[in-house]
C-alpha cells in the first residue's frame, strides 16, 4: 500500500454522531503516550497531521483520516492517562466502545503497546473489548528503537504472553524514529482491506 494523499476528514467528540463511510476503516488504539500519533504520521508520510504532544492525553476525540480517498485511519483517544478525571476517562471509554460497536466499515483495530513494558491492565481490557466485539486485532509494539536488538524477541514474547495472544496473532515492532516496521504494517493493512 502506498499512501499518496492523507488528510484529516472528520473529528468526533463525545456527543457527535459517528460518521458512516463506504470505505474500509482501520482503527488505532493504545495508552496515552504510546506513540499513536507518531505511528499514524509515519504511515501517512506526514510529520504532524496527527497531533503529537509531549503531554499525554492530547487526543480526546475520534479523528478520521482520509487515505487516498479509499480508506480511513481512525485515531481513537488514548486511555489510561492519570491526570484526567475519572468522569473524563469514562467518557473516552464510552466513546471508544460506541465506535467499536457501531462502525460497519471497521476492518481491523491495531492495539499499540510500548515494547519496553509488559501490557498494562488497560491494554488487556482493550484487547478483551476488541475480542468481545468480534473485531480483527493486530498488535503494534511501539518505540522499538528504545531497546537493544537482542531484547526484541524477549519483549515481543512478554507482550504476547501479557495479552494472551495465540501463536499466530499478528504482532509488529515499530520505530517512529527509524521507520522500522512501517512497510510490514502497510502490507498487512492492504491484506485486511482487500
Amino acid at each position: 500500500m502506498i499512501v499518496k494523499n492523507a488528510s484529516l476528514d472528520v473529528v468526533c467528540g463525545y456527543t457527535s454522531k459517528l460518521p458512516e463511510f463506504d470505505v474500509p476503516e482501520i482503527a488505532f488504539a493504545g495508552k496515552s503516550n504510546v506513540g499513536k500519533s507518531s505511528l499514524i504520521n509515519g504511515l501517512m508520510n506526514r510529520k504532524s497531521l496527527a497531533r503529537t504532544s509531549s503531554s499525554p492525553g492530547k487526543t480526546q476525540t475520534i479523528n478520521f483520516y482520509d487515505i487516498n480517498g479509499e480508506l480511513h485511519f481512525v485515531d481513537l483517544p488514548g486511555y489510561g492517562y492519570a491526570k484526567v478525571s475519572r468522569t473524563e476517562k469514562e467518557k473516552w471509554g464510552r466513546m471508544i466502545e460506541r465506535y467499536l460497536r457501531s462502525s460497519k466499515s471497521l476492518k481491523c483495530v491495531f492495539l499499540l503497546v510500548d515494547i519496553r513494558h509488559d501490557p498494562s491492565a488497560n491494554d488487556v481490557m482493550m484487547k478483551e473489548w476488541i475480542d468481545a466485539v468480534g473485531l480483527k486485532c493486530a498488535i503494534i509494539a511501539t518505540k522499538s528503537d528504545k531497546i537493544k536488538r537482542s531484547q526484541l524477541n524477549k519483549q515481543l514474547s512478554a507482550i504476547r504472553k501479557g495479552l494472551s495472544l495465540p501463536q499466530d496473532a499478528k504482532i509488529f515492532s515499530f520505530s517512529a524514529l527509524k521507520k522500522t516496521g512501517k512497510e510490514e504494517i502497510l502490507e498487512y493493512i492492504d491484506e485486511v482491506i482487500n
